[in-house]
């Protein structure tokens, strides 16, 4: 009996994984490539760059600025302590699924005010956010408040962010491509205090 339960798991878990991936695969066929590749000289023209996200979206986004660091960026994560402010001709990266999420939309306006660039990646290309960066990276994935089982079976926002932390490793990958620096490079800047 316990093994037949263990294998109904087994299948279950098997299914939700299909499930994820197969949604991925859908969603890489209608990623706009040229958005991402648009960020590779702004980002790399930038003097430091400033990464934000709230939540679930703020996880991804704080995996993609470790990536950023280990590539030799200058990079800074919003809301931490040791963030200095940002200035003409920083760089705010900034991720939120709907585009409006108060904190970030605010905080674009004030790298706006201060002649910083922004860039996001967002579901909404009409978003507020959207309107402040100067370059939007669109992935057609459910909002968190969206329960349309048409565009994701995955609960609020999943699908969002994991595609962001995919779509972000793309664009790291393609940095390091270009910069070429060697495995053992990136390894002297990872974190020796764990």
């Amino acid at each position: 009996m316990e093994q037949i339960h263990k294998n109904k798991d087994s299948q279950l878990v098997e299914s939700a994984m299909n499930m994820i991936i197969d949604e991925h695969i859908e969603l890489i066929h209608t990623i706009k490539y040229d958005e991402i590749a648009a960020l590779i000289p702004i980002i790399t023209n930038a003097k430091h760059l400033f990464i934000m996200g709230a939540g679930r979206t703020g996880l991804m986004m704080k995996a993609a600025a470790m990536r950023l660091m280990h590539l030799g960026f200058n990079v800074h994560v919003v809301g931490e302590t040791t963030v200095p402010a940002i200035a003409k001709g920083d760089l705010l990266i900034a991720g939120s699924g709907s585009g409006t999420t108060s904190g970030i939309v605010r905080a674009a306006e004030t790298a706006k005010k201060v002649g910083a660039d922004i860039v996001c990646f967002t579901t909404n290309s009409e978003s507020p956010l959207a309107e402040l960066a100067i370059q939007s990276v669109i992935i057609p994935a459910a909002q968190k408040q969206e329960r349309d089982e048409a565009i994701s079976k995955q609960y609020a926002g999943s699908l969002f962010e994991q595609s962001l932390l995919l779509v972000f490793d793309a664009l790291i990958q393609s940095l390091w491509d270009i910069d070429s620096s060697s495995t053992s490079e990136l390894w002297k800047r990872h974190a020796n205090m764990e």
